[in-house]
């Protein structure tokens, strides 16, 4: 055996690939890809068409499923995901904006939470792990600590079933006015003491007030999805609040490789599902589908 040629085509080898890693980390990123799956919210895909057609353009872009919304028309939902073979992670409620469980009305209460329990049943025929659900808004009408008290008190009664259909109630970081620190959401949760209720985070709803990898790294297990959406401070300051999230993913404010590393650290293994402007056409969500491959590999 001659060793120095063994040695020699070894260093010469090895110092290649140190070198071509060097020029080009996304080969690292590619080899070490991370455990998430890609997805996108559909109540922000504008593609024409039936629930099948919108469902076979999502999954042409190179999507691995979609976050559906309650109160469809489960049966056609159904046909269409067998047919194309997306998988359905998330069903997001329609009604915890218009009927939500922090109202001074009992009778609007009462019909937020069937509206909770019904979107738990579709979860689980569709086959989704979790259901989005706002808790509650602040308003002039609806102190801080009654929507506190009142949403609590409303999804504790939706924890059986959840802890039945094994279904978890995912709460999401929005503009509400309501649980405004990542301290405050993890007390939030841990209080109800159930498995059965965690967090579905908003990339980008946060950076309005904080830094999404500070708040992954206090949420941790607690986080069941992610929604990856991208804002600009910028634009926000200048052209109006919401405007902020009229900007292209990778040309706002997220630090996305801080925010896949504190998805590292917390062992995230699940979905990024896209909540972003775009989607209107198949060219649209294919571009969505290769930017968010890009902000995974960060």
């Amino acid at each position: 055996m001659n060793t120095f040629h063994t040695r020699r085509d070894f260093l010469r080898t090895t110092g290649a690939a140190f070198a071509l890693a060097a020029a080009s980390p996304q080969i690292l990123a590619a080899d070490a890809k991370r455990p998430i799956k890609k997805g996108i919210m559909w109540a922000t895909v504008g593609v024409k068409g039936a629930v099948l057609e919108k469902m076979k353009a999502i999954k042409a872009a190179g999507f691995d499923g979609t976050e559906m919304m309650s109160h469809l028309d489960a049966d056609e939902v159904l046909r269409a995901r067998d047919e194309t073979g997306l998988e359905i992670p998330s069903v997001c409620g329609t009604h915890h904006w218009g009927k939500p469980l922090s109202d001074p009305d009992p009778k609007v209460r009462e019909e937020g939470l069937a509206a909770l329990k019904q979107t738990l049943r579709e979860a689980k025929r569709y086959g989704a792990s979790s259901v989005l659900l706002v808790p509650a808004v602040v308003k002039k009408e609806v102190s801080y600590d009654e929507a506190y008290t009142r949403s609590q008190a409303e999804i504790r009664k939706a924890v059986p079933l959840a802890e039945e259909l094994v279904v978890k109630i995912a709460i999401e970081n929005v503009w509400n006015n309501f649980l405004l620190s990542p301290l405050e959401a993890a007390r939030y949760v841990d209080e109800f003491k159930s498995p059965a209720v965690g967090w579905h985070f908003d990339v980008g709803n946060v950076i309005h007030y904080g830094w999404p990898e500070q708040w992954i790294g206090i949420l941790g297990k607690r986080i069941q999805k992610l929604h990856i959406k991208e804002f600009s401070r910028d634009k926000a300051n200048n052209q109006g609040l919401g405007k902020g999230f009229h900007v292209e993913f990778l040309k706002g404010d997220n630090d996305w490789p801080a925010v896949m590393k504190a998805l590292d650290e917390i062992g995230y293994a699940g979905w990024g599902i896209a909540e972003q402007g775009g989607a209107g056409s198949p060219e649209g969500l294919k571009r969505l589908s290769e930017e968010m491959d890009r902000i995974f590999a960060s």
